[in-house]
Parts: structure tokens; sequence; C-alpha cells
């Protein structure tokens, strides 16, 4: 078995494990993840006590129409910023009630980002409670050091495992 595979399926189990002893609910937002993330959780048995869903809001349109991410925060500072990751995290959260922990993703994987994006994701995990939502946000480096070139699906398929993989570790630090 893959090793890549067997780390991440044991963290998204640790995920579960530790959501359902404090009996959070959680939710995704996924831009360049495309619904790996929930997809990957989705293998945990008993993952739907949970895992509410996931968004996945590919394109700029879409992160607007359905987690009401503004078009002037996607000028300003585009899709893979702070401000975006956590305009998806509070916008998703919002529009599932019954979730209390939300995390999102927005990334440029390559091939053919922009130089100083490629590989490049930011992250968001918000939390809803008594007093409000508070969020705490990453900036996560998915390239991929000491590896042969690889043509642009793998490159994509490998950048994508590693945010899964950052998202489901990034979620086990913060979320109390």
């Amino acid at each position: 078995m893959d090793k890549t595979i067997t780390s991440i399926d044991e963290l998204c189990s640790q995920l579960f494990q530790h959501l359902q002893g404090k009996r959070h609910r959680i939710v995704f937002a996924e831009s360049c993840t495309a619904g790996l993330i929930a997809g990957t959780m989705g293998r945990v048995p008993g993952v739907s006590e949970i895992l509410t869903g996931s968004a996945v809001v590919y394109q700029l349109a879409t992160k607007t129409a359905w987690l009401g991410v503004s078009t002037g925060m996607l000028e300003t500072f585009g899709a893979v910023s702070q401000e975006v990751s956590e305009q998806m995290a509070r916008g998703v959260l919002e529009i599932t009630p019954h979730a209390n922990i939300a995390a999102s993703i927005s990334g440029h994987l390559g091939p053919g980002a922009p130089p100083e994006q490629d590989g490049v994701a930011w992250s968001t995990i918000a939390i809803r409670s008594a007093h409000g939502v508070t969020c705490t946000s990453r900036q996560l480096d998915l390239t991929i050091r000491d590896e042969p070139e690889q043509d642009g699906v793998t490159l994509r398929r490998s950048r994508q495992i590693l945010a899964v993989e950052d998202v489901i570790r990034f979620c086990l630090e913060v979320v109390p």
C-alpha cells in the first residue's frame, strides 16, 4: 500500500476521532483540491457523524455565488490569499448552520501558475462558538522538492495529496 495514502488515512482517522470526541461537525470549502479533502475524509468509517459536506468552489464566480466571497476581495487580493481563504471558510460555515468548524483551501497547483504563486495555497480554519467565529489562516507551500520533472497531471495530483495532508494536519493543530 502507498505510504502516503496510509499516512493521510491515519490523519483523517485522527481528525475524525478528535472531532467526534469533542462533538464537532466540520464542513470544507475547497478550490484547488476540488473536493479531495472531503473525499479522503469520506474513507473513514462513520465519518458522516462529523462531516457535513464540502463546497467545491473552483471558479471565482462560484466562490462569490455560493460562499459570498466579495468580487472586490478577489480583485484586490486574488483567489490565492489569506483574505479570500478566510471569506471562503466563513461563507461555508454561514451556509452550514449544523457545522461549527470549517476548513478552506485555495491555491495554484500548476502548471501554468504565475511563478510567485506556483505551489502556493492558503488555508483557513474557522471555528464557531457562543462568542462568534474565529479564524486561523496559514500559507501552505505545496512545491514538490527533490523529485524528477513531472508532467502537469502528476504534478497537480502530487500537490493535491500534499494539500489534503496539510489541511488535515492544520485542523488537528487548531481545533480545540
